[in-house]
C-alpha cells in the first residue's frame, strides 16, 4: 500500500539533480491544474504539493514518488542549523 502523508511532513524524492527534500504544504484530493500540468488527484489517490527546502519552489508529487524523512534526519538537520547559527554569531 502507498504511504499517506500529512501537511507538514518532511519528505524526500528523486529528482534530475539527485535527491531533493521538502515539506508537504497541501494535500490535493481532486483533479487540479498546476504550472501548465494536469493532475488526476482524488480522495483515494491524493497528490501532494511539496515545497523544496533548497529552492523554495513548489511541485506536485504522487505518494509513490515520496519518502517520509525519519526523525533522525530531522534531528541531524536541526543540529546542523544550530551549529551554523552559532558560527554566524
Amino acid at each position: 500500500m502507498t504511504q499517506q502523508f500529512k501537511k507538514g511532513d518532511r519528505v524526500e524524492w528523486d529528482s534530475s539533480g539527485g535527491t531533493s527534500r521538502g515539506v508537504i504544504k497541501e494535500i490535493i484530493t481532486e483533479p487540479t491544474d498546476f504550472k501548465n500540468h494536469h493532475f488526476e488527484a482524488s480522495k483515494d489517490k491524493p497528490e501532494y504539493l511539496v515545497e523544496s527546502e533548497k529552492s523554495g519552489k513548489t511541485a506536485i508529487h504522487r505518494a509513490e514518488e515520496l519518502r517520509k524523512l525519519k526523525d533522525q534526519d530531522e534531528n541531524k538537520q536541526d543540529k546542523g542549523k544550530k551549529a551554523k547559527e552559532k558560527q554566524d554569531e
